[in-house]
């Protein structure tokens, strides 16, 4: 509806970030669980999440005009940027680009990650759910991505670990959304 209404003005109270292989369907409303396949990476920093989409247009110029005669699209990007809190067998790969942390000896209590010389591919599927109170929920749902830039780490005495990553969505194929928004919200249903 145009116009003033409060009643459309979201908070993402509280929320949380998933992941799971490319690949695993996501749920099909904001009801249902979400499968065992999606890893919960558990608390991020206060900031939340910041979810950028950019266009880049080129523009087609000429010589009859100063002005640009149409634009022509030769880029998307979807970028969803957050800081993990919580350091554990999900988060420390995702944030590394990949590989698994393991147990040096059955029951040692000790674990390892290898950081490989070399950077592999570590495409991941990322889901994204929030609410505003009790009755309005958001999904939000990228098939196919992967992180693409890791802040510095930051080992101080005076606060937390923060594994800072920007994730990137990459195309399925031309048929596939680059990303699916699911939303309980009464703002979207249409008057008759």
């Amino acid at each position: 509806m145009a116009g003033n209404n409060a009643n459309e003005i979201r908070v993402a109270g509280t929320g949380r970030i998933l992941v799971a292989p490319v690949g695993t369907a996501a749920p099909a409303d904001t009801t249902a669980a979400w499968a065992a396949a999606w890893k919960d990476l558990g608390y991020t920093s206060q900031d939340g999440i910041k979810l950028s989409k950019k266009d880049k247009l080129d523009p087609v110029e000429t010589w009859q005009s100063v002005s640009p005669a149409r634009f022509i699209y030769s880029d998307r990007d979807l970028t969803v940027k957050f800081q993990l809190l919580q350091m554990n067998e999900d988060t420390l790969p995702f944030f590394m680009g990949g590989d698994t942390v393991a147990e040096t000896a059955t029951g040692s209590g000790l674990y390892k990650y290898d950081l490989a010389s070399a950077p592999k591919f570590n495409e991941k599927a990322l889901g994204v759910e929030f609410t505003d109170g009790s009755s309005i929920t958001y999904r939000f749902v990228i098939p196919r991505g992967q992180v693409t830039d890791s802040e510095e780490l930051s080992l101080t005495r005076t606060a937390s670990i923060k594994l800072g990553v920007t994730f990137t969505a990459l195309s399925v194929d031309d048929t596939k959304p680059l990303a699916t928004f699911l939303m309980k919200d009464p703002a979207y249903s249409v008057a008759s």
